[in-house]
């Protein structure tokens, strides 16, 4: 497939890809939608197999971030990008300053922020050759590590899931089975473990798995096993495509509420069945949308307290998701969709309607 075929088949607006020949950087950065703003989007450094896969990735990535910001009503558009290479040997500062210095050649249509296998340590270089980045420390006034908010937006958006499942207020005794016990993971394993619920968790590195049973009492199984655990509720809290046709049949839980990105291997077919086993899932681009609303408050100067109230509001939208499908007799993600587009289409309305242009740092450009 060519990369405009790949690009035409979600709407993506642009892609780049970046190479550094004296860092040894390779990335790609996709901007899916700048409808509503700007693309805001982390930055992955993953050791992909191919280039064809770090595309794919990409893009599938890019254009969840505009459902994200435009479901968590924020005037965001979707983007992100990828470094392709090892974060464990692979890391320099050169490096990650050479991508900032690309990043800034984008003139602000995109803003990247940490991800899976970047750090707020690494936004710090990003940071010395552009303004176009969040995820940054706090003592540089930025937000720090987002995961404490991520966990606290999938954890009121797996009560809202059980409250409209199976009708309880509390998650008190419910066993919750947490595949991925990274940043976000053990925040809420915290959460869960504060709230009365069984842990039972899987992970393959060893201390991560270590810390979660020390400090709560949790139940430990394979990461495969995990889909055959009995529990109430599933959390893919690890990488994308958990939820396929081999896993769906054997998950027990009623609820599957986690914060991984790009949980089904397959939007349609996999929506579809789950929706037919009688389980409620939560679309993954609207549990999980408290890391974007916490780097989104950096753009217009952090408050931490701002952004925890923001992610509290992900119980609401959900409710509104799971009326919507209920309603028409359609799966969750696509009534997720539905709503995104909904406002993203609102949006696009007001664009007729001529303003100067708002730059990320707040100032309107005079023509």
């Amino acid at each position: 497939m060519s990369v405009f075929t790949a690009m035409e088949e979600k709407d993506h607006e642009q892609v780049a890809f970046f190479r550094d020949s004296d860092t040894g950087l390779k990335a790609i950065v996709a901007i899916h939608d700048t409808t509503i703003g700007p693309a805001l989007g982390g930055c992955r450094m993953w050791d992909y197999a191919t280039d064809e896969e770090a595309l794919k990735d990409v893009l599938r990535l890019s254009r969840g971030m505009s459902y994200k910001a435009a479901i968590a009503n924020l005037n965001l558009g979707g983007g992100k990008s990828v470094i392709i290479g090892n974060s464990k040997t692979d890391k320099s500062e050169m490096l990650f300053r050479s991508f900032g210095r690309f990043i800034e050649g984008l003139g602000g249509r995109y803003i990247t922020a940490e991800d899976v296998g970047t750090s707020v340590k690494d936004m710090e270089w990003v940071r010395m050759e552009t303004d176009y980045v969040t995820g940054i420390s706090r003592a540089l006034g930025g937000s720090g590590d987002p995961s404490p908010v991520t966990a606290r937006g999938v954890y009121v958006g797996m009560k809202a899931t059980v409250k409209k499942q199976l009708g309880k207020e509390s998650l008190a005794g419910l066993k919750v089975g947490v595949q991925g016990l990274g940043h976000v993971g053990y925040y809420l394993c915290k959460y869960l473990n504060e709230a009365g619920a069984k842990l039972i968790v899987a992970d393959l590195y060893e201390p991560s798995v270590k810390r979660v049973v020390d400090e709560f009492n949790a139940e430990v199984v394979g990461v495969d096993d995990i889909y055959d655990a009995d529990m109430d509720v599933y959390a893919p809290c690890a990488m994308g495509a958990t939820l396929n046709s081999d896993t769906i049949p054997r998950i027990k839980a009623s609820v599957i509420a986690g914060a991984a990105n790009n949980q089904l291997e397959s939007e349609s077919s996999h929506d579809r069945m789950i929706r037919e086993k009688g389980i409620l899932y939560a679309p993954d681009y609207a549990i999980n949308a408290g890391g974007l609303i916490n780097v989104a408050n950096e753009i217009d100067g952090y408050n931490r307290e701002r952004a925890f109230s923001q992610a509290e509001g992900i119980y609401d939208t959900l409710m509104t998701i799971y009326d919507l499908a209920e309603n028409e007799g359609i799966g969750n993600q696509e009534a997720a969709a539905i709503v995104a587009e909904y406002r993203m289409k609102e949006v696009s309305k007001l664009k007729d309607i001529h303003l100067p242009r708002k730059n990320v740092m707040g100032k309107r450009d005079q023509f």
